[in-house]
């Protein structure tokens, strides 16, 4: 235990993060609070995610409290609808396989890539509308095992986050599979969740 709290990042240290039961009711609050520019953890269709609305201010938050180079980009998780409003073009494979716990490496349509999920999750499907697009990553510190249990997680990001979604049946333990489909036969950069 003090070897998880050693690991506990400084630059957000603060009061504890306030902790949302993982319940439908509690989807809209978290939505809000993310389209608010609030970070927090979130149980996923996967594993935990650190998350935040996916704008330029909160990615910069996001690295510091992972301590990860600005580098290595985040997924984005949609809804179906927002990937449309986004105009970004997503086979039509792929497409039909959402809501799944697959990520795709996509043009952003403006000379870029960006790697988006559609996931396959009730919860975070209902607070998607109400935070828009969000950012989300594994929890831990970059170099390190993802945490994969609240347990996990309260003690090194309990002071680094805004709040924390506690769901005590979580702790899946495979991240979502992630393919390059910019390129032909798609690239498999990452076996995960998702059988392809």
């Amino acid at each position: 235990m003090q070897d998880l709290i050693s690991r506990r990042p400084a630059m957000y240290s603060r009061a504890m993060a306030d902790i949302i039961e993982y319940t439908p009711s509690s989807a809209m609050e978290v939505g809000r609070r993310l389209r608010r520019g609030e970070v927090g953890i979130i149980p996923c269709d996967t594993i935990y995610g650190l998350c935040a609305h996916a704008d330029s201010r909160n990615a910069e938050r996001l690295y510091e409290i992972k301590k990860r180079p600005a580098s290595k980009s985040f997924i984005t998780l949609m809804t179906k609808e927002q990937i449309s409003e986004r105009g970004l073009d997503v086979p039509e494979d792929i497409l039909s396989i959402w809501p799944a716990p697959l990520t795709a490496v996509l043009p952003d349509g403006e000379g870029g890539t960006i790697a988006v999920r559609v996931p396959d999750d009730g919860y975070l499907l209902s607070l998607l509308p109400v935070s828009g697009p969000i950012f989300s990553t594994s929890v831990n510190l970059s170099g390190e095992s993802s945490l994969l249990t609240y347990d996990e997680i309260i003690p090194v990001f309990g002071e680094s986050v805004d709040f924390i979604v506690r769901d005590i049946e979580a702790g899946g333990s495979v991240a979502s599979t992630l393919i390059d489909a910019t390129v032909k036969p798609y690239k498999v950069i990452r076996q995960g969740a998702c059988i392809i």
